[in-house]
C-alpha cells in the first residue's frame, strides 16, 4: 500500500512540474512570441487584383479529402458548386475572423462544401484615406472586386456573404447597382435599424434631441467637419468593442491564466485576442456616414439611403436573401437584423437566430453547427 501510494505521489509530482514547466514556457511565448502562437490566416491563397488599399483573395480547391471543424470531422465535397462565394468583411476587424483557426476556419469550411471562395481585403486604411465613406466602398472598392471574382471564375452569377458592416456594404452595393447578377446575399450581424441594435438604440436615444436643437438652431454640420479630424484609431475600436461587455473581456485573461498549461488553450485564446486587439481605424469619411446617416438618421431601417450621388434602394434588391443575428450579441439585436426582411424586395428571403454574441455567432466555437450550417444548407439549393 506503501508503495502505491508513493508511485501515486509521485506521478502527481511529475505531472505538476510538467504543467509547471509548460506553463512557464507558454506564458513566455504568450508575452514574447506571440507569433509563434497565433495559428489564424492558414488556408492558403492567391492575391488576383488589387486596387488601392483593396485586394481580392483567392483559395484555391483544398486537396484533402476530410478537414476538421470545430468537433466534427468534415468530407471535402467532390461536387463543386457553380456560383461562388464572395465574402465581405467590416472595416475595423481584419479578415482574420474569416481564417481564425484551423479547425474553425470559414473559408475552409465554405471549400469543403465545393464552393469557389474569394475574400475581399479592405486594407488598412490611414490619414490619406480619411475622405473615404460608404459611397467609395460600395460604389468603387467593392464593385472593383467583384469584377476580378466574375473574370476569375468565369461566373456572373456571385453568392455576397458579409459580415457586421460587409454585409451592409453588400445591400447598399446591392441597392445601388440592382446588379441582376447577385443569385444570393448572406448577412450575419448586419444591423439595419440602429433604433432597435441594443447598445447602440440607448446611445442614439440620448443623442435625439441634442441633435434636434443643433439642426434646428446652428449651421453645424458633422459633413462639414474635415474627415481627417474624425479618422477613428484601430486602438479605439477595439476599447469600444471590448467595452461592450468588460466582466467578459478582463475574465478570458483569467480564464488564460488558469488555462497557462495547456498549450491548445493558448493558441487559441492568443489567436482570438490578435483580432480582438489589432483592429483597423475607420476612416473620417465612414465615421460621419455612420453617426448621421445610418445612426441618427436611421436611413438604412427605410430601404433607402443617400450617399452624395448615389442612392441605395433596398427595393432593387430581388436576389435570395438570408439574413442571421446572435442570440447573444448586444450590439445588433435581434430586431435590427430582422428588418432587413421588410425593406428588400426579394421573394425568396429567410431570417434565423444562431447561437452567440456579436463576433461569436460568425466565429465562435458554436458557429460551425450553428451559423455556417445555416448558411451551407440554405445555399445548397441556390448555388448551382
Amino acid at each position: 500500500m506503501f508503495h502505491r501510494r508513493f508511485e501515486r505521489d509521485a506521478r502527481a509530482r511529475r505531472r505538476t512540474a510538467h504543467d509547471l514547466g509548460q506553463a512557464l514556457t507558454n506564458g513566455f511565448d504568450r508575452l514574447f512570441r506571440t507569433d509563434a502562437l497565433v495559428k489564424a490566416d492558414r488556408t492558403p491563397y492567391e492575391v488576383i487584383h488589387q486596387n488601392g488599399l483593396l485586394k481580392l483573395r483567392y483559395y484555391p480547391p483544398l486537396d484533402v479529402s476530410h478537414i476538421q471543424v470545430g468537433d466534427d470531422t468534415v468530407a471535402v465535397s467532390k461536387k463543386p458548386h457553380r456560383t461562388p462565394i464572395v465574402l465581405v468583411p467590416p472595416l475595423a476587424a481584419s479578415t482574420l475572423i474569416f481564417d481564425l483557426l484551423p479547425e474553425r476556419s470559414l473559408v475552409r469550411f465554405l471549400l469543403a462544401q465545393g464552393y469557389p471562395v474569394y475574400l475581399v481585403d479592405f486594407g488598412e486604411p490611414h490619414r490619406a484615406h480619411a475622405h473615404y465613406g460608404v459611397r467609395e466602398y460600395t460604389t468603387q472598392l467593392l464593385p472593383s472586386a467583384l469584377e476580378a471574382a466574375r473574370a476569375h471564375s468565369g461566373e456572373q452569377d456571385i453568392t455576397l456573404f458579409g459580415y457586421c458592416m460587409g454585409g451592409l456594404f453588400a445591400l447598399i452595393y446591392a441597392g445601388v447597382t440592382g446588379d441582376p447578377h447577385i443569385r444570393n446575399l448572406v448577412t450575419v450581424a448586419s444591423p439595419i435599424d440602429m433604433h432597435d441594435s441594443t447598445l447602440a438604440a440607448k446611445v442614439l436615444e440620448l443623442l435625439n434631441y441634442p441633435t434636434y436643437l443643433v439642426r434646428r438652431y446652428t449651421p453645424f454640420r458633422v459633413h462639414d467637419v474635415n474627415p481627417r479630424y474624425l479618422q477613428m484609431p484601430g486602438w479605439a475600436n477595439s476599447l469600444m468593442f471590448k467595452m461592450t461587455n468588460p466582466v467578459g473581456s478582463l475574465m478570458t485573461y483569467w480564464d488564460l491564466l488558469i488555462h497557462l498549461a495547456d498549450r491548445e488553450y493558448v493558441e487559441v485564446h492568443t489567436t482570438t485576442s490578435r483580432w480582438f486587439d489589432r483592429m483597423l481605424d475607420y476612416p473620417g469619411g465612414i465615421v460621419q456616414d455612420f453617426i448621421i446617416k445610418v445612426g441618427l438618421d436611421n436611413a438604412l431601417a427605410t430601404g433607402r439611403i443617400q450617399f452624395g450621388d448615389s442612392e441605395a434602394d433596398f427595393q432593387r434588391i430581388s436576389c435570395a436573401l438570408l439574413a442571421i443575428a446572435g442570440r447573444g450579441d448586444t450590439l445588433v439585436g435581434e430586431g435590427s437584423a430582422r428588418r432587413v426582411m421588410d425593406v428588400v424586395n426579394s421573394n425568396d428571403k429567410t431570417f434565423q437566430m444562431a447561437d452567440g454574441g456579436h463576433a461569436g455567432v460568425f466565429a465562435g466555437g458554436k458557429a460551425p453547427r450553428g451559423t455556417w450550417r445555416i448558411v451551407a444548407d440554405w445555399l445548397e439549393s441556390r448555388s448551382d
